[in-house]
């Protein structure tokens, strides 16, 4: 279950090894809360559900410190509105899908990252570690610029510390921390510290193709995003029939709608999560995607204009459908609509729901076309003009200097 649907692992020995002594496994996955949460990030936490259903001990670092570093990504007044707007929003998708959360700890950055030891062990890796290194590890995930920032050649080496400072046995991230992992592998140990096993899901397409990012807003669907929104976001989404290569919609129904439609009819079953106390999964608003009259064993149904409802078991019959064009893109985007408004339905309730969240959300995104204030105008101080000045004044006559001494004593008094 730990290691199902993942593109790489790195040290998988040292995982079964630990489970066959009977410890708890302690897993770390981290992201910098810099731009809006999309449901990309429903890819790494289904897997995360995963890991939280195997018992794993699971601590979900929001980056702080990093995502101040990566070539100012966030403004650092914003950073820690949007901290608490990811925890927000984190803590809601566990909840729609029914997952315990007493082995999940969300853990801000800062709140070890700016310690005396943290800091001293990265003045003995930056003392360790050359440029070349550095840089090449953060290639595929800091921000590259013509002029780079100093701050991002810390990034890779505060990654590589924080599975020491959190105390994990393994880190999870998505296949472009690879380089970063095997840095974290290679200069760990030359501190003193243990090498820690590395787990890797594949990189979901976004709707255009390509990366999915929270830079693009045409190439994600938001957390809050409206009914209408994504109806609109997928209906212009790259789908072309037959190809099944950097197709967003694609990937992320194997990433995210079959994995979750099977943890759904696990649940009804009552074979899927328990809790603490061994009891049954905590309740939930989501439902399989298969359709109410679906064959049993189908994990999506996708209603077709011509041939009725075509009901699918696995994510390969979905891909061998779309790839001979038996199902067409005006088909399989609905379908998907329907889907995705599904997943963040108990989102957009909760969020909804709650007014701190709501507060969080706009401190943490404030709108750039709001209006600000009217400028206060400012206030004229009144100056008296000096004898003899001004308009009204009247000339003095027979004026004289006081003499010295008496100004002197004028002016001490």
């Amino acid at each position: 279950m730990i290691i199902r649907r993942l593109q790489e692992v790195l040290g998988g020995e040292a995982i079964k090894a630990m489970l066959k002594e009977g410890k708890t496994p302690k897993a770390y996955w981290g992201t910098a809360p810099t731009g809006r949460p999309h449901i990309g990030y429903f890819v790494p936490l289904t897997k995360i559900a995963d890991f939280l259903r195997a018992g794993v001990e699971v601590k979900i670092l929001l980056a702080d410190v990093h995502a101040f570093l990566d070539n100012l990504k966030a403004p650092l007044d914003l950073v820690q509105h949007r901290t608490k707007y990811y925890e927000y929003v984190l803590l809601a998708v566990f909840q729609s899908l029914g997952i315990p959360t007493s082995k999940l700890h969300i853990i801000q950055g800062s709140s070890y990252q700016l310690t005396k030891e943290y800091n001293m062990d990265n003045y003995r890796l930056c003392a360790t570690v050359t440029e070349h290194d550095a840089k090449k590890a953060g290639a595929e995930v800091v921000k590259q610029v013509e002029s780079p920032l100093l701050s991002g050649l810390l990034y890779p080496g505060l990654q590589a510390l924080d599975e020491q400072y959190l105390d994990v046995d393994f880190q999870f991230g998505g296949v472009d921390q690879r380089k970063i992992f095997t840095f974290a592998e290679l200069y760990l140990p030359r501190l003193g510290y243990r090498k820690r096993s590395h787990l890797m899901n594949a990189m979901v397409p976004g709707l255009m193709g390509g990366k999915m990012s929270s830079s693009d807003p045409n190439s994600k669907i938001d957390f809050l995003d409206s009914p209408e929104t994504v109806k609109k976001k997928i209906k212009g989404a790259f789908c072309e029939p037959g190809n099944v290569e950097d197709n967003g919609l694609l990937s992320f129904a194997e990433a995210v709608i079959f994995p979750i439609s099977q943890l759904k009819i696990d649940q009804a079953k009552g074979t899927g999560v328990m809790n603490e106390n061994g009891k049954e999964a905590l309740s939930t608003d989501q439902k399989s995607f298969a359709s109410d009259n679906a064959p049993e064993g189908t994990l999506f149904t996708v209603n077709t204009k011509f041939d009725g409802p075509i009901h699918f078991s696995t994510f390969e019959d979905l891909r061998e459908a779309f790839k001979d064009e038996k199902l067409h893109p005006a088909d399989l985007k609905p379908a998907m609509v329907d889907a995705i408004n599904r997943l963040l339905d108990p989102i957009r309730k909760a969020f909804e729901a709650s007014e701190e969240f709501q507060k969080t959300e706009k401190l943490a995104y404030p709108d750039p076309n709001a209006k600000q204030g009217a400028k206060k105008k400012k206030e004229k101080v009144y100056h008296p003009p000096p004898p003899g000045k001004g308009k009204n004044a009247k000339p003095t006559e027979n004026f004289t200097e006081a003499p010295a001494a008496e100004s002197e004593s004028l002016s001490v008094s």
